[in-house]
């Protein structure tokens, strides 16, 4: 008698299945995200956890983000500059700079600062967890795992991100009227009264409205990876580089979304 095999798998069986199982996925990152936030309404909340994660995601942060944004107010002075000069108008330096930061790289450049520094963080500790079975130890004992590892981060992460964007921005202008001040010598008093002046209601509001977004993305995203984690220590490395990836992706898809919506709710 003949020797039968098996049928390969068809491709459109083979897409349909790799569908499926992203759709599953986003409906449990959907489902935990959710409880992280419902967590807050019912008791026990563990404040003291979140204040730990706090300092570690807010004060730790701190040096890299106003390294990098001094920096940036450096580099866009210099661009910026070089454009403006060209039709006498390098005093309106300021208020490109000014809007630059606030409306849009503030926000973007120090979510995926904090997302490089705190999402890899958090996912490869939640991971080792899972793989430790302390998670499990958890569940044994009557805790929730979801309520006292994950809903502290997100809050924390929420509470932090504005107030480092926030630093972010000062510490951009201030190293844009410093560079400001040695190519084009423009006074201090002069570049800080534009760029104040530059600034309206509506870019303060997407300045400290797309940082919650994003904190809750990161925050989300790296706590799902973390817990999700399976196949030893290779797949804590591997939620660690998906919470980083796919947390940076995010903040740039939802910037692009955010960004239209203020533009057509705010500026009209």
């Amino acid at each position: 008698m003949p020797e039968t095999s098996e049928n390969p798998p068809l491709l459109p069986t083979l897409f349909g299945d790799v569908v499926k199982r992203q759709v599953l996925a986003v409906q449990d990152y959907t489902l935990l995200a959710s409880r992280s936030l419902m967590n807050l309404v019912t008791p026990p909340v563990y404040w003291k956890d979140t204040i730990e994660q706090m300092d570690l995601i807010g004060v730790g942060s701190l040096p890299i983000v106003i390294i990098a944004s001094v920096f940036i107010g450096g580099v866009l002075v210099i661009n910026t500059a070089s454009q403006l000069q060209r039709f006498g108008m390098a005093q309106l330096t300021g208020d490109g700079v000014s809007l630059a930061l606030v409306r849009e790289l503030g926000p973007t450049i120090t979510a995926i600062l904090v997302t490089g520094r705190n999402a890899s963080s958090i996912a490869s500790e939640l991971g080792s967890m899972v793989v430790t079975e302390q998670v499990d130890a958890m569940r044994a004992l009557g805790t929730d795992p979801i309520r006292k590892l994950m809903t502290p981060r997100v809050v924390a992460m929420i509470a932090m991100l504005p107030l480092l964007v926030a630093v972010a921005d000062f510490g951009g202008l201030f190293g844009g009227s410093i560079v400001a001040y040695l190519t084009l010598g423009l006074g201090n008093v002069e570049f800080w009264t534009r760029a104040m002046k530059a600034l309206e209601f509506g870019d303060i509001v997407q300045g400290l409205t797309k940082p919650i977004i994003f904190a809750f993305l990161i925050a989300t995203i790296a706590c799902n990876e973390g817990l999700r984690v399976k196949g030893g220590t290779q797949g804590v490395g591997r939620a660690t580089i998906s919470a980083v990836v796919i947390s940076c992706l995010s903040i740039l898809i939802s910037d692009f979304f955010l960004s239209k919506l203020f533009l057509n709710v705010l500026y009209k």
